[in-house]
């Protein structure tokens, strides 16, 4: 728990524990006391859940997003999933696979649920919403678009960041909205939107998702991204090797990642 610039440890109790057991996060942080005050300066950090029941994202929600990317806005989300060995942490490195060196940023905002449940309302939705995280949803871009679905260039190792750590929803605005969203390369601006230019908000995604599956404490809705993407620019800008690309939110923070490639790792 983040206290002035220093952060709390509140045990061993994990996320994905507490929000099994339906745990009002809240009120549980309220009444915990003690702990260890430390440093953010070298803390090694975990994703805010290792294990999340699904890892659902969104394409193509923000209309700039569509144009830049030469496709028709759909009136319908464009979801694929993501995988539990892609994700990584903030501050820790995002692998750039040795097979292809078309590595792209996308910086999102990504729901995590604390209810589940089948056929949501959309009047209902945000009550199931536990808190919000910021998502780099690094694309392989060469493999994303071998085949019409994007799966593969989604889930290699090591992509998909996620951090720094969980904001419950009761911080920030209903449904994260009017919030500015902004990714940067190396220090340099690279997308900039605010969290209402979404085509399909929060509400409508936990209602329609709900409508095919059963939603489940835990799970995570990685909301899409806005234009700015590198694949998309002339001459493409893609990550490199010792880039560092941060996603930021208002009232959420700033999810940091040094750009490594495979097998240089130490």
């Amino acid at each position: 728990m983040r206290e002035n610039g220093a952060v709390r440890t509140l045990g061993e109790v994990t996320l994905e524990e507490l929000l099994a057991e339906g745990t009002d996060l809240t009120g549980w942080a309220a009444k915990q006391k003690g702990g260890r005050i430390e440093s953010e300066i070298g803390m090694k950090y975990l994703p805010p859940l290792r294990h999340p029941p699904k890892i659902l994202c969104v394409g193509l929600n923000f209309k700039d997003h569509s144009k830049e990317s030469n496709f028709e806005q759909p009136d319908y989300p464009t979801m694929f999933l993501r995988v539990n060995t892609s994700l990584v942490a903030h501050n820790a490195p995002i692998v750039r696979p040795r097979v292809s060196d078309s590595l792209d940023f996308e910086g999102e905002i990504a729901v995590v649920l604390g209810r589940g449940g089948r056929h949501i309302s959309k009047d209902d939705a945000l009550s199931h919403v536990a808190g919000y995280a910021l998502f780099n949803d690094a694309s392989v871009r060469e493999y994303q678009f071998k085949t019409p679905q994007w799966t593969i260039g989604k889930n290699f190792d090591d992509t998909g960041a996620f951090g720094p750590d969980l904001v419950t929803a009761d911080e920030l605005p209903l449904g994260a909205q009017g919030l500015r969203l902004e990714t940067r390369l190396n220090g340099e601006l690279v997308q900039s939107a605010n969290t209402n230019d979404m085509v399909f908000d929060v509400p409508t995604l936990i209602s329609l998702l709900s409508e095919a599956m059963t939603l489940e404490p835990g799970d995570v809705i990685v909301a899409g991204t806005p234009s700015g993407i590198g694949w998309a620019r002339s001459p493409k800008l893609l990550m490199r090797h010792g880039d560092v690309c941060e996603v930021s939110v208002q009232g959420i923070g700033t999810l940091r990642n040094t750009i490594v490639d495979e097998g240089e790792i130490g």
